[in-house]
């Protein structure tokens, strides 16, 4: 893949360059760093992210699976377990809310199968009954849609829509930006419901859009965690907004039809879990302090088929950084630092950064004894020499002090070109919140993310093992290691900047 780096994006390069100018003698790395092996990356990728482990979906036997195999692989390479009664599983509960399948919609004389018939876009308990208008394409103004089923045809996203790369296919992203635009004006306008007709890109996008929304919305089971952390899911308000196939237009553009929409939640708790371990420090004063590496261990499961492959197997999003601890723990067992090192291989990420929540309110050593998280997320694809670590500049930036150990750790190892865009507050993906390491910073721990950015691969079924740099995410997960071999070793422990307050 070719990269574009936009004006700017050399930032960290010059402060890396004057940071050599101050400090010129660039960090040795230690002789443990030798246990980081590239043979050893793509065995253990090939195996996480395979066909077997289908994808490894929060709250599915499949993420247990990949959570006991990477156990079994933490202790292999040396760490003392941390977690639920000396194991190496931290155990809690992800609430699941979905429509039920006892849910009705009917228009006129015909019902209408939910998922297949017509798909909910939002997970909404309702129970509408009025009649419909139809509202073309929902740009007349002077339709009258109050307390009415508006009924209207799918129109193209607004100009200036954001294009994504990856994440699922082209036509689920035109589908979900145009039912959000078309349904939001339509509620605005004071509509009971929104029945919304595919095009032709929406008809691609149709079965899409209903087994992403068929998988409901997720959330922590515990009220300390959501009290502390704020809620990053749970069952959504608003009027319903359907989806229809191209089809159905015929049927439904008659005006003054009785609509009856019954649309009910149910929820359900799902185990999910963090895999968490130690490796002890040697140092008597200080090892009782922790550098935490980070990563997580779900991904998308099995879901619809892209070009015959319904796997999505989440090789580099996260199974590269995933691999990589195993690797830094091995290191670290070879040769401890002075401060410990803890591992925690958090659940549920893709579901709303559930796992590092919980973990962030239930720690397995006192938080306050946390000095840093090295958080890692899709390390192994793109420009051979190019990378970005977020949390470097403001308002991102919480501890200038973990920053100049990163930057020196990748002066002695990766010498990655840093591309700083990644991490500004007007980046269009906001990717410095969409991992692990952000609840920790509102904690108040130190923390960045390591990252490649993302391909167009990110989110479907072509993210696979062989698709993955392993010289790079070797080099990777070498700049992870040596930053935090710096933290472990560090005579005082970064400080948090004075002030830091994290916005959006």
């Amino acid at each position: 893949m070719t990269i574009r780096l936009p004006l700017g994006a050399l930032t960290l390069v010059l402060a890396a360059t004057a940071l050599r100018a101050q400090h010129p003698a660039v960090p040795r790395p230690p002789a443990a760093m030798s246990a980081i092996r590239e043979a050893d990356l793509k065995r253990d990728l090939y195996y996480l992210a395979s066909d077997a482990m289908r994808g490894r979906e929060a709250g599915t036997l499949d993420e247990l699976r990949a959570a006991a195999w990477e156990a079994k692989r933490a202790r292999e390479a040396g760490l003392t377990p941390a977690g639920d009664d000396g194991t190496y599983f931290q155990w809690w509960s992800m609430k699941r809310t979905v429509l039920s399948p006892a849910s009705t919609i009917a228009v006129g004389d015909h019902a209408y199968p939910l998922w297949t018939g017509m798909a909910a876009t939002n997970t909404v308990n309702a129970d509408v009954s009025a009649p419909t208008v139809f509202a073309g394409d929902g740009s007349d103004t002077t339709i009258d849609v109050r307390g009415k089923v508006a009924v209207a045809a799918l129109a193209p996203p607004p100009p200036g829509t954001r294009q994504f790369e990856g994440v699922y296919t082209p036509e689920w992203h035109y589908a979900r930006a145009s039912i959000a635009a078309q349904g939001r004006e339509l509620a605005r306008r004071g509509a009971a419901a929104v029945i919304l007709v595919a095009d032709s890109v929406g008809e691609i996008a149709f079965q899409s859009v209903a087994v992403n929304a068929g998988r409901g919305l997720y959330d922590v089971d515990d009220p300390a965690t959501n009290a502390a952390g704020g809620r990053y899911g749970g069952p959504g308000g608003g009027i319903p907004v359907l989806l229809a196939h191209r089809g159905m237009l015929g049927e439904l553009r008659a005006s003054g039809q009785p609509a009856r929409i019954r649309l009910i939640t149910e929820s359900f708790d799902y185990p999910s879990v963090n895999v968490v371990g130690i490796a002890r420090g040697s140092d008597p004063r200080l090892r009782h302090e922790y550098v935490m590496f980070s990563s997580h261990t779900d991904h998308d499961g099995v879901r619809f088929p892209v070009d015959g492959d319904s796997i999505w197997n989440g090789a580099d999003d996260n199974g590269s950084t995933s691999v990589a601890l195993l690797a830094i723990a091995r290191a670290f067992a070879k040769q401890p630092a002075k401060r410990s090192a803890l591992f925690v291989w958090h659940g549920a990420e893709e579901r709303g950064l559930l796992g590092s929540r919980y973990h962030a309110v239930h720690p397995v050593v006192p938080l306050r004894d946390i000095v840093a998280v090295l958080n890692g997320d899709l390390i192994g694809r793109n420009n051979p020499d190019t990378a970005s670590l977020l949390g470097v500049q403001p308002p991102h930036r919480n501890s200038t002090d973990l920053v100049r150990m990163a930057l020196e750790a990748n002066a002695a190892t990766g010498k990655f070109v840093l591309d700083s865009t990644w991490d500004r507050p007007t980046h269009p993906e906001g990717w410095y919140f969409r991992s692990d390491h952000v609840p920790y910073v509102r904690h108040g721990v130190p923390a960045l993310m390591y990252s490649t950015n993302l391909h167009p691969d990110y989110h479907t079924p072509r993210d696979e093992p062989s698709r993955i740099d392993y010289a790079k995410l070797t080099r990777m997960t070498d700049w992870m290691y040596m930053t935090g071999w710096l933290v472990a070793n560090a005579p005082r422990r970064p400080a948090v900047d004075p002030g830091f307050k994290l916005e959006r």
